[in-house]
């Protein structure tokens, strides 16, 4: 490759690059003009810094224009292909060319030896081992089965001694508990502004509120949008959002006025003018004022702007868009990827216990470890832990 090595790129997959394929709509939402450590969950949320400071979004964008890849802002800082995400695919593999890429090739066995590691692996029928000084966990999380999702990364990362955060679906729509359900039945497709929130307590610290300001959709089975997406990464079972329907807004103004009508039909258009007309009448119906008093309106907004919803769960892994938790950041150089206490052996990506937020900084995060893992592999001796050695995968037999 460009950096003097020999790589050997393994994929179970028919195709490379398939999360990448369907992300964004089919345009990829490739980064975030706005990554900072803030947009990214984890136990360590210091451990990102170093390789986001390192690889900034604006050098990938530089290398998307040096390909001559359209692209454009669907919201402040989210950068999106003008064209296919076919076209990301293509200039990945046009900067890997000279390392081998394997498709359909399953790992069967990994083991450590005095050199490095020795990879089992089988291709269409064929085993064969291929022996290596650096080995990269590049895997991916549990998302999103159907492209091949699997617990590989992890399983490997046990082996070697590595710890593993728990996991979980993040960036998923979220499903509705009996009774919620019993009382949304029929509004699926409704949207609306909403501001998300959640306040979780993790042991005996005080607990951590998040807010997310974005669209909620209501489906048939739950809750879903850019701002249920963003919350569920944060989410727990038996956990309650509260949700703002109408930020910054007094629904209950046109009621207040001097010698304002006040009944159920001016409710309704007061509600109406604010939320879509099926979601106003359902509240309505659900939580109507107790009378028409400036007491009674006033609580009645307050209820507006502090609905209660408790999750009954998320629609899981098959619909996660990212795997939360994953490779314990305590076991790896936050400088380089390389794990601390295995000489040459990298984690990168989501497969490490490092989320980012819905709009690119998943991906940021996926070409930012990356380029941290490659430039210490490159430059051997300046990592904490590998050997003096370049990347040099053999065939064995």
């Amino acid at each position: 490759m460009k950096q003097g090595l020999r790589v050997l790129v393994v994929d179970h997959a028919p195709e490379a690059g398939r999360k990448i394929l369907i992300s964004g709509g089919g345009r990829a939402n490739f980064t975030n003009l706005n990554t900072g450590p803030e947009n990214f969950l984890s136990e360590n949320p210091h451990f990102a810094k170093s390789a986001l400071a390192r690889y900034t979004p604006h050098q990938f964008v530089e290398l998307v224009d040096r390909y001559g890849i359209g692209h454009h802002a669907k919201a402040p800082g989210q950068l999106f292909c003008d064209g296919s995400a076919r076209q990301l695919v293509s200039m990945l593999l046009a900067e890997a060319e000279g390392a081998e890429l394997s498709l359909q090739t399953t790992v069967r066995q990994v083991t450590q030896t005095a050199d490095g590691f020795l990879v089992r692996l089988l291709r269409t029928g064929t085993e064969f081992i291929v022996a290596t000084t650096h080995l990269v966990i590049a895997t991916g999380g549990l998302s999103i089965p159907k492209l091949g999702a699997t617990g590989l990364g992890y399983d490997l990362a046990r082996q070697f001694g590595l710890s593993v955060v728990p996991t979980r679906a993040a960036l998923v729509p979220l499903t509705f508990d009996a009774e919620d359900a019993a009382h949304f039945e029929g509004l699926s497709g409704v949207a609306a502004e909403t501001e998300v929130t959640i306040s979780v307590q993790q042991g005996k610290k005080r607990p951590e509120t998040t807010t997310f300001r974005d669209k909620l959709l209501i489906t048939h089975r739950g809750l879903s949008g850019p701002s249920i997406l963003q919350i569920s990464s944060y989410w727990r079972p038996g956990y309650t959002l509260n949700i703002d329907l109408a930020p910054n807004q007094l629904v209950t103004a046109p009621l207040l006025r001097a010698n304002a009508r006040r009944d159920e039909g001016a409710a309704l258009a007061a509600w109406a003018a604010v939320l879509p007309r099926r979601l106003a009448e359902r509240l309505l119906r659900l939580a109507p004022p107790a009378a028409w008093t400036n007491d009674a309106l006033m609580a009645a907004e307050h209820r507006l702007h502090q609905w209660p919803v408790t999750p009954g769960g998320t629609e899981g892994y098959a619909k996660a868009e990212v795997t939360a938790g994953g490779i314990s950041t305590r076991d790896l150089h936050a400088q380089t990827l390389e794990a601390r206490r295995v000489p040459g052996l990298y984690c990168i990506g989501e497969v490490v216990d490092v989320t980012g937020h819905l709009g690119g900084y998943n991906f940021q995060w996926a070409w930012a470890s990356a380029a941290a893992a490659a430039s210490s592999i490159a430059a051997p001796g300046k990592s904490p832990e590998s050997s003096k050695r370049l990347a040099q995968p053999r065939l064995v037999s």
